[in-house]
């Protein structure tokens, strides 16, 4: 594994090619640079995203563009759409006959969630409740259970998509494990010439069999490099806050979380809370290299748990900021 030192003189160019991969992805859809730079600070930060919408707004293509332009490896890409018939096997892998003759409870995880670097779930609130149970671990433990034994699982990117975020209070924790949640809307209203110029176009690229977006702007590597120096480098040298996140953005932090909280009802666990405090500094020292500004801070607008929540949310804290 990379040392802080190794890492130190590389990190600018890694910086680098992870935001020429946001701008490149950008070129490929039309009103989607929000979606497009939040994917990014999540990859970065390794925390799972949940994209919410009606069908066709992209949600899919988005992360499939995303996923093509990291030039991953055979196995290293899980893609599943979930439904309330859904198996554990289907997920998880089939279980292993000859070792259950051996009373052992062992899957073949082999192509599966389990052995996946990178990870699209889509419907994911779809499913029934053991693959929920398992996914609740997988996510928040990465650790995958065989024959009574915690594996530690590879993901490291987790997407996810819903049409919508269900009331049932059995399905509060999965969505809880999701940070941050993005309202996926439809653009054709205002950019009517420009989706119909895309659509083109892209049913182009799939009918000639290119993928012009797969470039290679970024590895999944440049992504892990990045997490692993914003983990050696929190608190490194003395307090994290005084480093990178000054005084008078934080109050704004806390501001903003208790605004939510009490005016709006939003409900930020004690877990919750950190992570947003790390990928906030994700976002601060992928987009210009320091500590965290107010601009920063907008990434509270994605911190909604139900579906009615999160407009609400976002327009609040861009009026709470100022922006």
């Amino acid at each position: 594994m990379w040392t802080l030192k190794e890492l130190d003189a590389e990190i600018d160019a890694v910086r680098e090619r992870i935001n020429r991969h946001r701008r490149m992805l950008d070129e490929y859809f039309v009103q989607r640079t929000e979606e497009i730079d939040l994917a990014t600070v999540c990859a970065c930060a390794q925390e799972p995203l949940l994209f919410v919408g009606p069908p066709g707004t992209a949600k899919s293509d988005l992360v499939v563009k995303f996923v093509e332009s990291l030039g991953l490896g055979e196995g290293d890409y899980f893609e599943y759409m979930l439904t309330k018939f859904t198996e554990p096997s289907e997920i998880l892998g089939p279980i292993d006959i000859e070792l259950l003759k051996q009373g052992r409870f062992v899957r073949r995880t082999r192509g599966k969630l389990p052995e996946a670097k990178v990870a699209f779930l889509d419907e994911i609130f779809k499913s029934n409740s053991a693959i929920l149970n398992t996914l609740l671990t997988l996510v928040n433990e990465r650790k995958f259970y065989q024959d009574g034994e915690a594996l530690p699982v590879a993901l490291r990117m987790l997407f996810a998509a819903t049409n919508d975020i269900p009331e049932q209070t059995e399905l509060d924790a999965l969505a809880d494990r999701f940070v941050l949640k993005i309202e996926t809307r439809p653009v054709q209203r205002d950019h009517f010439a420009e989706l119909i110029d895309a659509g083109v176009t892209n049913e182009y690229h799939r009918a000639t069999q290119q993928r012009p977006w797969a470039r290679g702007e970024a590895s999944l590597d440049d992504f892990l490099k990045l997490k692993r120096f914003m983990d050696l480098s929190l608190g490194e040298g003395g307090s994290d806050r005084e480093r990178w996140f000054p005084r008078e953005p934080f109050a704004e932090f806390r501001r903003v979380v208790r605004t939510l909280e009490a005016e709006d009802k939003v409900f930020i666990s004690d877990r919750k809370l950190v992570k947003l405090y790390k990928v906030i500094r994700t976002r601060a020292f992928l987009f210009h290299g320091g500590a965290v500004r107010t601009e920063d801070l907008l990434l509270l607008g994605y911190a909604g748990n139900r579906r009615g929540e999160l407009g609400v949310v976002r327009d609040k804290v861009r009026a709470l900021l100022g922006t």
